[in-house]
């Protein structure tokens, strides 16, 4: 008998350092990287009439973060300066147009890459809750830098959740606007995880919840309810019914389910935008992409051979530097997705 308990301990305990391995094992692969933009990259010279000021700030481990305000030529007529905070997957390179939107209507508009991602240092983004701390220290030193400016956030994905999350520690903010993001770091991974494992991933997120604890501390405690309830900021919610990557029952839907009530919060379900091209529109992006189609068809080869791959990448980069219509290709933003946003940027800053 005493052997048989002995067993069984031994087994449950080795079952419980592989959920364990497993579960850091999957947390670091999704999440603990280095995160690199590719090719197309826009730049301010994209744009017309944009201009870019580099700067650098650090972050809670002294790592420092690169980041520009971004402005026109024509100038600023708002009071507000618009923080934006990015998705995972790479800096804020892909949300240039974005940045460009603000400030054509007339927000200096401030944006920045996390840890880990393109021009700032750091091993890997570490986890979620990064992209908050990250963003928590780029409005302290966006004050520090614009004391007379009232600030707005906007995010995307995990830039939403890290807008909505870091109210907590700023609740000065005059408004957030943020699309297809998420309650609570460990939603993503859930999420995520289970097209992965599957439902093991139920049997992981007690481990995971415990490593992220670890890593991060009272970040990783919260939630963004915790923040709305540290703060009176306005929020505007917006998402996809359709996002794949961030389901809606893990960001709109758990918000409006708590907060449907509340004047402080406004809510804009869509259909069919997905995640990733939520506020864009590809019109210009398919046409080029067929423009590169045809091109690449008049090399004379192979494109699907394998010995051919590096003569693909090469002709790739040599199209898009020197083929596409480059201010074609990033003139992607819906005007008619960033009405509301504007407007509730005006009302809360008195613009």
């Amino acid at each position: 008998m005493k052997k048989l308990i002995i067993g069984i301990i031994i087994f449950l305990l080795a079952v419980t350092a592989g959920l364990s391995i497993l579960s850091v094992g999957i947390y670091n692969q999704n999440f603990n990287k280095r995160f690199e933009a590719s090719e197309p990259i826009a730049g301010p010279d994209d744009f017309d009439g944009l201009k870019a000021e580099r700067v650098e700030f650090e972050s809670d481990k002294g790592q420092k973060l690169t980041g520009y305000f971004y402005s026109k030529e024509t100038g600023n007529d708002k009071e507000a300066l618009v923080i934006m905070s990015h998705g995972i997957g790479a800096g804020h390179n892909y949300y240039m147009p974005v940045a460009d939107y603000f400030a054509s209507k007339g927000y200096l508009t401030f944006a920045f890459d996390d840890t880990g991602c393109d021009e700032s240092e750091g091993k890997g983004l570490g986890g979620l809750e990064q992209a908050v701390i990250d963003l928590d220290h780029a409005i302290t030193f966006a004050e520090e830098k614009y004391p007379e400016k009232p600030i707005v956030l906007f995010g995307h994905s995990m830039g939403g959740y890290s807008a909505m999350d870091v109210l907590k520690y700023h609740p000065e903010v005059k408004a957030v606007a943020e699309c297809s993001g998420f309650v609570k770091a460990t939603d993503m991974f859930e999420s995520e995880g289970k097209n992965q494992v599957g439902s093991l991933i139920y049997a992981l997120l007690p481990f995971v919840k415990l490593y992220d604890r670890y890593l991060f501390g009272e970040y990783a405690t919260a939630d963004v309810f915790d923040a709305f309830e540290a703060s009176e900021t306005p929020v505007l919610v917006i998402h996809s019914a359709d996002d794949e990557i961030v389901p809606i029952e893990y960001g709109l839907d758990k918000i409006q389910s708590k907060y449907g009530n509340d004047p402080r919060f406004e809510f804009i379900r869509y259909e069919g935008r997905g995640h990733n091209n939520i506020f864009t529109d590809l019109t210009n992006q398919d046409e080029i992409n067929e423009e590169f189609r045809e091109w690449i068809s008049s090399r004379g080869y192979d494109t699907e051979a394998s010995e051919n791959a590096e003569r693909l990448k090469t002709d790739k980069l040599d199209f898009i530097h020197n083929v596409m219509d480059r201010k074609k290709w990033f003139d992607v933003i819906d005007e008619e997705f960033f009405e509301p946003v504007i407007r509730f940027y005006d009302e809360n800053t008195g613009q």
